[in-house]
């Protein structure tokens, strides 16, 4: 049975305002769009890109790319941003890994992002069909960079060894918002689990990729802040993206951040020593990937 999470609200800071010209995006359309979605709809497969209703979606499949969400499309958790559906998942299928290697295939990829809803009910957190995912699109595209956006598997380390071990090109975790919104934005997560997992994937040597969503609610300084604990943990690459507000179910938008302040941050990223920051209001995680490579 799929469950609505009513939301709780965040205390706005301004007046609501109209959506500004500059976050408006393309209705999805076009050649190549529709042959993804055929595609994905043949091979049974999800992506982050419908689920999620990213604003970029028309964008980016009709330039040949998706984002693919495996696990299913029901989440164990109820974040107050997220428009991915929250209830009891039912469905944990074997058979996945190998379609999504094929899809990728068929789309002659050259950086796949895989991601994942959450699914707290199992002891692994899904960890083994990440693994197989990376494991089975690597034999298949064995020239394809494998970025994973991957979930805190509860803080367990055990469960992030799993997928480490499959060894991705970049791993990538969201920190999505400032420690003082957690409870709202993200209750079943804890900043500080965040960080560690960004920590010990680094310590293992690999790249690793977080993303901030802003105008839920944050401060700029609160966000520097959370700046400077990512690059403390060595973090190497920063996504940054307006909040939209999915449904109204889901935490107001608090207000519209201008791009001369996108720009702002980007720059404060840079010198504190990120490999990259990709900041924009219309950038989500996995927007232009393969660039941020």
């Amino acid at each position: 049975m799929e469950i609505t999470i009513q939301a709780p609200a965040v205390e706005a800071t301004a007046p609501r305002a109209r959506r500004p010209e500059w976050l408006k995006a393309r209705i999805p359309a076009g050649e190549n769009y529709a042959r993804l979605q055929g595609l994905v709809e043949q091979h049974k497969l999800h992506t982050v890109c419908a689920e999620a209703r990213c604003p970029n979606m028309g964008e980016c499949w009709n330039s040949g790319t998706a984002t693919f969400m495996i696990l299913g499309d029901v989440c164990t958790r109820s974040c107050g941003f997220c428009a991915v559906k929250t209830g009891k998942p039912t469905e944990l299928d074997a058979d996945e890994p190998a379609r999504v290697a094929e899809a990728v295939r068929m789309l002659k990829l050259r950086h796949a992002v895989i991601t994942s809803v959450n699914r707290d009910e199992l002891y692994d957190g899904g960890a083994m069909i990440f693994a197989e995912t990376i494991r089975q699109t690597r034999a298949l595209n064995p020239a394809t960079k494998i970025e994973v956006l991957i979930p805190d598997f509860k803080g367990d380390e055990f469960a992030l060894d799993i997928v480490l071990a499959a060894f991705p090109d970049i791993l990538n975790h969201n920190t999505e918002t400032v420690p003082r919104l957690y409870h709202i934005v993200r209750p079943q997560a804890r900043y500080e689990r965040t960080l560690e997992l960004l920590a010990r994937a680094k310590a293992r040597g690999f790249l690793t990729k977080t993303g901030m969503m802003l105008g839920i609610g944050e401060r700029p300084d609160e966000v520097l802040e959370v700046m400077r604990d990512l690059r403390t943990n060595k973090c190497d690459i920063l996504t940054l993206g307006q909040y939209l507000q999915p449904t109204k179910e889901h935490l107001p938008v608090d207000r519209y951040v201008d791009p001369a302040e996108f720009r702002m941050f980007k720059e404060k990223g840079l010198e504190l020593g990120f490999s990259h920051v990709e900041s924009g209001p219309l950038v989500r995680s996995s927007y232009h990937a393969e660039n941020q490579v």
